[in-house]
């Protein structure tokens, strides 16, 4: 059995958005996170992944809709595996004509949804006629904000007590991206917010769905991403964000990307752009 992964970066002069294409037989994505949405379309088998506490299905028709920040694995959901298309679109793309909103369902069957994401998608990646798949992406995008949001806001509304624990988070994740080559002590970021090594384990994972150490490391793969968009090296990334040596990257970044470092890189180097 053979796999393929392939990204795409796609720019409108206001927005970066990537694509991935791929077919998956063995490959298993770790737990992991993006600061984007995550909308897909299942081509051929099923995929399984753990989402909000439960085991979701997408097979072929299916619309995956993963909201940013949210934990998730993903991996084959049987034998055959499974082959999709996906966008990562900043939230202010998905909802540039309204505001933002929630999506109660990760995995939703609408044929029409369907065919506007992978139309739009087809045509970025062929990059045949910028200028009319950059319309279909933005025509897709709000079919499926309107189609499937709820109208509730994205977010919870904060007591006293959790927005000052929230100002936590947000300092201890300043303080962990401040140098990602440099990662501070447990004791050094619990002293930093008045916690216990303890409490600031328990509430950051609470907020983030992940322990501080990884937390960084997914970061550090983030961060890798937009360098070797910039035309860094595996090797100069490596050594840049943080990771022990150029294997170490590659280990990581297959995890959670589905590719290497240096696939990754030479698939986004030129953005598809609308035509001038």
């Amino acid at each position: 059995m053979t796999e393929s992964a392939r990204w795409t970066r796609v720019d409108d002069g206001r927005f970066q958005v990537d694509l991935l294409t791929a077919d998956y037989q063995r490959h298993a994505f770790t737990r992991h996170s993006h600061s984007t949405f995550a909308i897909g379309v299942v081509l051929c088998g099923e995929e399984q992944f753990h989402y909000r506490g439960e085991l979701h299905r997408a097979g072929v028709g299916s619309l995956a809709i993963l909201e940013p920040d949210e934990p998730h694995d993903g991996q084959a959901a049987d034998p055959n595996g499974w082959a999709y298309r996906v966008f990562y679109p900043p939230a202010d793309l998905l909802f540039e004509d309204g505001p933002r909103a929630h999506f109660a369902d990760p995995v939703v069957h609408d044929p029409r949804s369907v065919h506007l994401i992978r139309s739009a998608h087809e045509e970025l990646t062929a990059g045949a006629d910028p200028f009319a798949a950059h319309s279909k992406l933005a025509w897709a995008m709000t079919a499926v904000a309107r189609r499937h949001g709820d109208g509730r806001p994205a977010g919870p509304v904060l007591s006293p007590r959790d927005a000052a624990a929230a100002r936590k988070i947000a300092e201890i994740r300043d303080r962990l991206t401040a140098d990602l080559r440099c990662a501070p002590s447990l004791r050094e970021l619990a002293a930093g917010v008045e916690l216990s090594p303890f409490h600031l384990l328990r509430v950051f994972r609470d907020a983030t769905g992940f322990p501080p150490h990884t937390w960084l490391v997914l970061e550090r793969v983030c961060r890798a991403r937009h360098l070797l968009a910039a035309g860094l090296t595996p090797a100069q990334v490596a050594s840049g964000v943080g990771f022990a040596d150029q294997a170490h990257l590659t280990r990581w970044f297959k995890r959670v990307t589905g590719v290497t470092p240096a696939a990754f890189r030479n698939s986004v180097q030129d953005p598809v752009r609308p035509a001038a």
